[in-house]
């Protein structure tokens, strides 16, 4: 039933299928089951006016419908004519406009315009430009029917790896992409006032951008088309960019082989992209390409990369009102940069010197571009402390953000999220929290005098009951002779003058996430903090950096460097210390225990503990091949398995297994898509051999990080008894003393203390 709610009219539509409402709400588009006639209908209801009016009827599917902003102009897919077993399924294109008694075929596969052998594609977006002149749909070769000529058991089941393929067959079977596969389809334009159809994408040119809305006189125009197969190597593909000529369907070539990303401008005019090779942005303007940022002397580019390819950019604001300017990020704050270089680049907002990191927070869903004279809010974030803000100024041409801030809200120690603001006032809410306060809400005001605000909810009191703990930053000097950070995290009654038992968790570098609060469940993969320390224990995160080549040195140089340096603090036990990590930090776990004999337990969940194995593995997640990870991310080898097989082999764990004087419990599961059990077998098997304490959990069906509830309780359960064992001397599971036969296996669990 439908109700408008100014004039109280109501009307009922019975079996709907799928609806939608003009952006006014004014306008509602539906479609209709079969009636008792048997009859499918599309129908189009004006909630003002308390009238309906039929689309279309009849026919066996309507699918992917488009509507103006205002309603006035609708756009879907119906395939109306075939039989039930017919081999093949024609879709075509349907347009009604506000007057029109119904709506109308405008495109088929027999239309003026479209390809030989092409037809509308059922997979294909539809979609209205922002005046409404322009209609798209996607376009896919007419399917071949399948072949019956072959009974079933005759049929071979077989794949064939071949060299020249784009990707390797485990990445074209995986089930997204195959899908992907069969559903691809090539954008094509209909233009309302020519009734002519456009043919912009292909195969060979399967990303289109479209620009200025739809209303663009030029599209973008992506390919990595014949470059795919290095993705094997580089973890991506080099791409070519065109523009395209919407009115003409011709395309030129403006930047060939780019590694980076490509960022149109608001109209069309320009086109932008960051080159990660050269470390700045290009403009090209129709005939000429310019480096807009060579006058900025800072780095655009990510300055603390660490991994073996060439860094990644900040990102791309947005672009200003008239494509006068383009907003780009830089670490710390924001630049103005002008498009033609006409005039120099200014720095908008930003503390360097602080080292304040300055975002803007899109506040309107629809905001397309940024306004001179709008306002316009930051979060803030301090790389020493991690001290989190809110930022409100106003955009003037002439009079800067940088000199036009009011504080929003200044916080001195908590993780600031979900930032919504009030559509026509300048009211926002937010979340607040940190290691001790779970997430409230927050509604927070401007003022004649600045800001001000309340907190709207208080949603944990229970947690008061428990010991829970502190988080703070920990500094001291790496073996590499840097400056290093990490975040420690102590018992709410800590006793700086006791000893406890210490466990560190790494991952990359953790140390931004200060605040974050972190509930006392199970989780996935990693230590459940809250749990350990209200329970006696010090828990450590260790941001580490890493030189290329020698991942395992790097792990070595911070997490040994960190642990001993809290241990001459006098708050840790060292004779009761312990790794924890999972994935690349299971990596670092099983390496770093090849390396030192300071920890006596280690837990590594889903370790690589054969480089040389994984690198020519398979991700069977996805289906694509580990080589890129090792010579150009975070395994950070930096070079192919035979340019540096010495590096393979002192990175891996597997070849220095006889060092490892700690037990060492690992989870390997069968599903994993990302780490290859295989990977913890080899490990395991290895450890066994050399007579070493180790034992391995294989969650049946599980992939990479547990999902069950079940598992990850299961899971939580087992690493505490581990660790009260080894560090607090406590009784030990039977599963640690006896394991679990797989006889007993669904009868016993091994959980119960001796």
């Amino acid at each position: 039933m439908v109700r408008n709610l100014n004039t109280g009219t109501e009307m009922v539509f019975t079996k709907v299928l799928e609806y939608y409402f003009s952006k006014k709400g004014d306008q509602l588009l539906f479609e209709q089951a079969r009636d008792s006639a048997g009859t499918r209908k599309v129908i189009l209801y004006d909630l003002n006016k308390g009238q309906s009016q039929i689309l279309s009827r009849g026919g066996n599917e309507y699918r992917n419908f488009s509507m103006s902003d205002n309603g006035s102009q609708v756009f879907y897919l119906a395939e109306r004519e075939a039989k039930p077993k017919d081999p093949l399924k024609y879709y075509k294109l349907w347009y009604y406009q506000s007057g029109m008694d119904s709506a109308t075929m405008v495109v088929d596969k027999n239309s003026t315009g479209m390809k030989l052998g092409m037809t509308v594609s059922e997979f294909g977006n539809t979609s209205i430009s922002k005046s409404g002149k322009r209609l798209f749909f996607g376009t896919a070769p007419v399917p071949v029917a399948k072949d019956t000529s072959i009974i079933e058991m005759d049929m071979p089941k077989m794949d064939i790896w071949h060299y020249k393929d784009d990707y390797l067959q485990t990445v074209q079977l995986y089930p997204a992409r195959l899908r992907a596969a069969q559903q691809e389809n090539f954008l094509a334009v209909y233009d309302l006032e020519s009734k002519t159809i456009r043919q912009l994408g292909s195969r060979e040119l399967p990303q289109i951008i479209p620009t200025n809305e739809g209303d663009g006189d030029y599209f973008i125009g992506v390919t990595d088309w014949g470059k795919r197969v290095e993705s094997q190597w580089l973890g991506g593909t080099r791409k070519d960019v065109y523009s395209i000529d919407v009115k003409t369907g011709d395309k030129k070539l403006v930047k060939q082989n780019l590694h980076g990303q490509v960022y149109p401008s608001s109209t069309g005019k320009y086109i932008l992209w960051y080159d990660r090779i050269a470390r700045h942005y290009f403009t090209w303007d129709g005939s000429v390409t310019k480096n807009i940022t060579e006058k900025i002397k800072l780095p655009l580019y990510q300055e603390d990369w660490d991994t073996p390819d060439e860094p990644a950019n900040y990102g791309v604001v947005k672009w200003e009102e008239g494509n006068g300017h383009v907003f780009i990020n830089d670490r710390f704050g924001i630049w103005k940069v002008h498009p033609t270089t006409s005039k120099d680049p200014v720095y908008l907002i930003g503390q360097r010197d602080k080292k304040y990191r300055y975002r803007y927070i899109q506040t309107d869903n629809e905001e397309r571009v940024i306004k001179p004279g709008q306002n316009m809010l930051f979060s803030s974030f301090d790389e020493k402390t991690k001290y989190a803000g809110l930022w409100r100024g106003k955009y003037d041409q002439d009079n800067f953000i940088g000199k036009s801030l009011l504080p929003l809200h200044s916080d001195d120690g908590h993780l600031i999220s979900q930032v919504v603001k009030a559509k026509n006032a300048e009211n926002y809410i937010f979340t607040m929290e940190s290691y001790t306060e779970s997430p409230d809400l927050y509604h927070w005001y401007m003022t004649d005098e600045g800001s001000d605000g309340v907190k709207l909810s208080a949603i944990n009191p229970q947690q008061a009951n428990y010991n829970w703990g502190t988080a703070e930053l920990f500094n001291w000097k790496a073996y590499n002779g840097k400056d290093a950070t990490g975040i420690l995290f102590k018992p709410e009654n800590f006793d700086p003058k006791k000893n406890y038992p210490m466990v560190v968790y790494f991952y990359e570098k953790l140390s931004d996430n200060l605040f974050d609060y972190k509930e006392p469940a199970p989780i996935r993969s990693a230590i459940n903090i809250p749990y350990f320390v209200s329970n006696g224990y010090l828990i450590f995160l260790p941001d580490i950096e890493y030189k290329t080549g020698y991942p395992g040195q790097g792990a070595y140089d911070y997490i040994v460097s960190g642990a001993r340096a809290i241990v001459k603090k006098g708050w840790a036990d060292s004779t009761n210390l312990a790794l924890q990590g999972h994935s690349w930090g299971g990596y670092q776990a099983a390496q770093v225990a090849t390396m030192t004999k300071l920890f006596k337990a280690v837990w590594a969940g889903a370790p690589v503990a054969n480089m040389t194995s994984a690198y020519g593995g398979i991700r069977w997640e996805s289906g694509v091949n580990r080589q890129f990870q090792y010579e150009k991310t975070q395994s950070r080898i930096g070079a192919t398995l035979w340019e540096r097989p010495d590096l393979y082999l002192k990175n891996s764990p597997l070849f220095h297994l006889d060092k490892v004087t700690a037990p060492m419990v690992m989870m390997a599961n069968d599903a994993d898509g990302a780490v290859p059990w295989y990977q913890g077998i080899e490990m395991f098997t290895a450890l066994r051999r050399l007579g070493k304490k180790v034992w391995m959990f294989n969650y049946n069906g599980q992939g990479h990080g547990l999902t069950q509830r079940q598992d990850m309780r299961d899971y939580q359960i087992r690493m505490q008894q581990f660790f009260d064992y080894m560090l607090k001397g406590a009784h030990p599971a039977k599963w640690i003393t006896e394991g679990l036969p797989a006889v007993k296996k669904g009868k016993e669990w091994g959980l119960e203390l001796e």
